[in-house]
């Protein structure tokens, strides 16, 4: 058993991120559970590897969704990412931050701080933007965003010229003031190299004495003393092991494995929580309801 300020429950885009700023003040201990293994894989470093990720069991959890009826019953596939840098790890590297007006949604909705003025300074104080900083884009963060606007493929050069006879606009830049249209996109690369958030948050953040960070280390439950979170049970090389937080327990497993975590600690749909034999903590059906996602054509 051990104590620390904060454990965060995943090494993936949002867990790297929180791990680096957490710990930059030297003053707490951070504790990272991941329940995959290293992002020191040739082809997690090397851009085109993606392909060779997306269905591989050693680096994803290989999900697939129940049949979906949109789909004709087909059940899609949805890959994620199982170690070091999460799904940025084993992804396309494509850096787009979405639309202005999806963030002044979530703030209408009752969201503080997601509007887009808000957003946008967090954006631009993380990234390293090759065309260089201005109202919309920063310079000298730890994210290297490439322009990816040289080399490109004559395939593409061609596919651009036929939208554009289609009608589409042609857009350089989808992070720029319009999203619509056709263009390269940006990419999280560095020098030929996938720079995913273990390599740009994590890698710089595990140096400091101040955070411990253990793969292979699945957490099954969250600890509670009465409706406050106290910290984890996981189970790494065959051991269950606890870990207790003086401060917080922050769920960074990403769309699936956090609710999922949350259901398995007693918080979610009681009915169901209860037909699975787990004791309630909190009743709440939304906990792994109202998901939407894009889907991708391979």
């Amino acid at each position: 058993m051990a104590d620390y300020d904060y454990i965060i429950v995943g090494a993936g885009s949002a867990g790297c991120v929180l791990a680096e700023r957490l710990s930059a003040s030297g003053r707490h201990r951070v504790l990272v559970l991941e329940a995959g293994g290293s992002d020191r894989r040739f082809y997690v470093q090397m851009p085109l590897g993606y392909g060779k990720l997306l269905y591989d069991p050693g680096v994803n959890w290989c999900y697939h969704t129940e049949p979906e009826p949109g789909l004709a019953g087909q059940r899609d596939y949805w890959p994620r990412g199982k170690l070091l840098g999460g799904s940025s790890s084993i992804n396309a590297m494509v850096y787009i931050r979405g639309h202005p007006e999806d963030y002044e949604a979530w703030q209408a909705a009752g969201n503080s701080g997601w509007g887009w003025a808000d957003v946008l300074q967090a954006f631009k104080a993380m990234e390293h933007n090759e065309a260089g900083a201005g109202d919309l884009r920063g310079t000298g963060g730890p994210l290297h965003i490439t322009t990816n606007l040289g080399d490109l493929h004559p395939l593409c050069l061609a596919f651009f010229a036929a939208a554009q006879a289609a009608g589409l606009p042609y857009n350089p830049d989808f992070n720029g003031p319009a999203q619509e249209g056709v263009g390269p996109y940006q990419l999280t690369v560095k020098n030929g190299r996938r720079l995913s958030a273990a390599r740009a948050f994590l890698r710089p953040a595990m140096g400091r004495p101040n955070v411990t960070v253990l793969t292979q280390a699945r957490v099954t439950r969250v600890l509670f003393d009465g409706r406050h979170a106290t910290g984890v049970a996981y189970r790494r090389h065959g051991r269950d092991q606890v870990a207790f937080a003086r401060g917080e327990v922050i769920l960074a497993g990403g769309a699936i494995n956090s609710p999922q975590l949350l259901q398995l600690s007693g918080i979610g749909p009681a009915d169901l929580l209860r037909s699975l034999g787990i004791e309630v903590i909190c009743d709440n059906p939304n906990v792994g309801a109202q998901l939407s996602d894009h889907l991708g054509l391979n």
